[in-house]
This record gives C-alpha cells, sequence and structure tokens, in this order.
C-alpha cells in the first residue's frame, strides 16, 4: 500500500504516476535549505564561517576583494534565497522549476569544488587522502546527495521528462 495513494491530488512540477510526486519530497528539503543557509548568511557569524571557503576558492576569492567578507556573504545570501523562491515558484510553474533546480546545481557544483581548494580537507593524521576530517572534509562532502538531488530535479521539470511520465 502506497501513502502517495491516499493523498488527496494536487498539482505540482512534478509529474509521476502517483498524485502527489515524491521528487516534491527533495523540492521543499531543498527549499527549507536554502532560505535557512541564505537567512543565515545575513549574519557576521555565517559570514566568518564560510569566508576561509571563499577566500581559497578560486571560482569565487574575487568577491571578497570586490564585496569584503559580510558583502560576499549578502551576494551569496540574495543568491541562496533567490533559488529558494526559484524553487518555491516552480512548484507550479515547471519552467521556473528548471531554472530552480538549475540554480541549484551550480550552487553544489561551486561548493563542491571547496573539497579541493579548502586547506584541511584531507586528514593527515589518517593517513591523507581518501581520510577527510570532519570539518571541513565531511561537511563538504554532503553536498554531493544535494547536488543529485538538485540533478533529478531537474529532469524531472523538463518538458521532454515530464510528458514521458505524465
Amino acid at each position: 500500500m502506497s501513502l502517495l495513494r491516499d493523498t488527496p491530488s494536487f498539482s505540482v512540477a512534478e509529474y509521476s504516476s502517483a498524485s502527489a510526486s515524491p521528487l516534491a519530497l527533495l523540492r521543499w528539503a531543498l527549499v527549507i535549505i536554502f532560505l535557512w543557509f541564505g537567512g543565515m548568511k545575513f549574519t557576521a557569524y555565517e559570514a566568518d564561517g564560510i569566508a576561509p571557503f571563499i577566500a581559497h576558492s578560486p571560482i569565487m576569492a574575487w568577491l571578497h576583494t570586490v564585496f569584503g567578507t559580510q558583502g560576499a556573504s549578502y551576494v551569496i545570501g540574495v543568491l541562496e534565497l533567490s533559488t529558494a523562491a526559484g524553487l518555491t515558484v516552480g512548484a507550479f510553474v515547471p519552467v521556473v522549476s528548471a531554472i530552480g533546480a538549475a540554480m541549484s546545481i551550480a550552487t553544489y557544483l561551486i561548493t563542491i569544488t571547496f573539497m579541493l581548494s579548502t586547506p584541511g580537507v584531507v586528514e593527515a593524521t589518517a593517513g591523507g587522502f581518501p581520510a577527510i576530517s570532519a570539518l571541513p572534509g565531511q561537511f563538504l562532502l554532503k553536498d554531493l546527495v544535494l547536488l543529485a538531488a538538485s540533478v533529478v530535479l531537474l529532469m524531472a521539470s523538463l518538458p521532454e521528462r515530464r510528458g514521458a511520465s505524465a
């Protein structure tokens, strides 16, 4: 017996054979993450916390030069809150779903590069690679799952995928 079988029917961007798609769980989990992390970017605590990741990133280091530590955090916060908004509106508008998912993919592709650029990811006392530190290594590693969720959501949002499963 499926839990979704007894769920009231409503329209969402993720199409499946059930009336409420399990993919919606991925969407709303990502929305919560982007709202929470995006909102935190407006605090000094978070700006200081992400500063080492940004400073060592060949993709993002320029943000500190142009905006300073807190300003860079503000820019990232606006992008993360925009991603949350795109994912939220995308629950009802498939093209916006695809844009929000693409924004999420971009976010996690960038944060995964921090595994290569941030000092302290590899744990030397455990023998070096593939042993990774709890912070920042394992903290960053979880972004692989978030990237996968974002890719699945994007694929489910594309018109040819929706038409094939509708």
